[in-house]
């Protein structure tokens, strides 16, 4: 298969028909380009503010619950291109109202019509303590036509925890959105630990440019990224693909399910089988003095 990555602008919208043309193209670029599976970012949804005014774009509170009101509509936009193109879309995470207070929740759409959804487990101190954005439902492996695929959502990834229990998983999607360069690296090592430690794929994808109209996303840094193992049939560095950072626009990889499936059983070294290793061996260690 071939897996898409977004590195994707915010745009300030001033019609619906804006963004149904901006995610139509982009969906219709990827899809042009063979690729089966599409991942945008984390807060990509955050636009869909913009529609109900600078004001409102501009509140913390606001704007979530504004972005809330319109995903089932962004929803029904991405059911439809994902059908009409064939493809597989983990849809730009958003703040969804669902209980007290918002989760961020990533979505994704299949071509016979399905959703899976993906809320955010750990929250940044900025979605914890200024915006209070909560964490949603438990981690989940969606069974899909192209191979089990899991969602980590941006500092999700950075927990390894929560990826040994995606390790069923062949592909871990992780949508992200980073404000400095030091938060792309957090997010992008973090990407490329999950990808070793459960020897599977792993796909970011990052919001890039100005969003100054929000106090929540300012200036993003970011690029798309594909990686694996670097095992057998892989790169040296895991790295499958990455883009230029800050450059709006998809990064491309092929992907051999089965080239995973071989590592995980015949690897040079076997870090997913192997896990269990650590199981008694994992208590604070003592401390040593040695001067």
């Amino acid at each position: 298969m071939k897996i898409a990555t977004a590195a994707y602008p915010l745009d300030v919208l001033t019609s619906w028909a804006q963004y149904e043309d901006k995610i139509a193209h982009w969906v219709a670029e990827a899809a042009g380009q063979g690729a089966d599976l599409l991942v945008f970012p984390e807060y990509g949804a955050m636009e869909l503010a913009t529609l109900a005014g600078a004001e409102v774009a501009a509140d913390l509170e606001a704007s979530l619950f504004a972005v809330s009101d319109r995903l089932a509509e962004a929803d029904a936009l991405h059911l439809k291109l994902a059908r009409d193109h064939g493809v597989h879309i983990v849809a730009a995470s958003g703040p969804a109202a669902t209980g007290t207070r918002p989760v961020n929740r990533a979505r994704l759409m299949t071509p016979t019509g399905q959703t899976g959804v993906q809320d955010k487990q750990i929250m940044t101190r900025f979605e914890a303590e200024v915006w209070d954005v909560v964490p949603g439902n438990a981690l989940q492996v969606f069974d899909t036509a192209l191979g089990k695929i899991g969602i980590l959502i941006c500092y999700d990834s950075e927990f390894p925890l929560l990826g040994r229990a995606l390790t069923d998983c062949d592909i871990i999607c992780v949508p992200s959105v980073t404000e400095a360069l030091a938060g792309y690296w957090r997010v992008r090592i973090g990407a490329m630990a999950r990808a070793l430690e459960n020897q599977c794929i792993t796909a970011m994808s990052s919001v890039v440019g100005e969003g100054d109209w929000s106090d929540a996303l300012g200036t993003s840094f970011g690029a798309g990224g594909i990686f694996a193992p670097p095992d057998v049939g892989f790169p040296p560095t895991g790295v499958l693909a990455v883009g230029e950072l800050n450059a709006p626009g998809w990064t491309y990889a092929e992907v051999d399910l089965g080239q995973v499936a071989h590592v995980r059983r015949d690897g040079v070294v076997l870090n997913r089988r192997h896990w269990n290793g650590q199981i008694g061996r994992d208590d604070a260690a003592p401390s040593v003095r040695l001067r």
